[in-house]
């Protein structure tokens, strides 16, 4: 489960977030790219934008239950 009191600063402002748990696979980008995006550099993916329609939330649901290390939650 993510911790909320670790998530990644890029995150955009919302509900789903990305913690620092993350090892920058990009299997969640693959999965939810509208949303998630990885910074190589730093070695972890964040949220870029919200979801905006119930096709985006169901994209990060599966990421989230995809994430080997479950570095993706929702406070939401």
């Amino acid at each position: 489960m993510a911790d909320k009191g670790k998530k990644v600063a890029r995150n955009a402002a919302g509900p789903w977030y990305v913690d620092a748990n993350c090892i920058a696979c990009g299997l969640c980008v693959e999965v939810a790219g509208e949303n998630l995006e990885l910074d190589w550099d730093a070695g972890f993916a964040f949220v870029k934008c919200q979801p905006g329609e119930p096709k985006q939330e169901a994209a990060l649901q599966d990421a989230a239950s995809q994430c080997p290390v479950e570095a993706i939650g929702s406070d939401g």
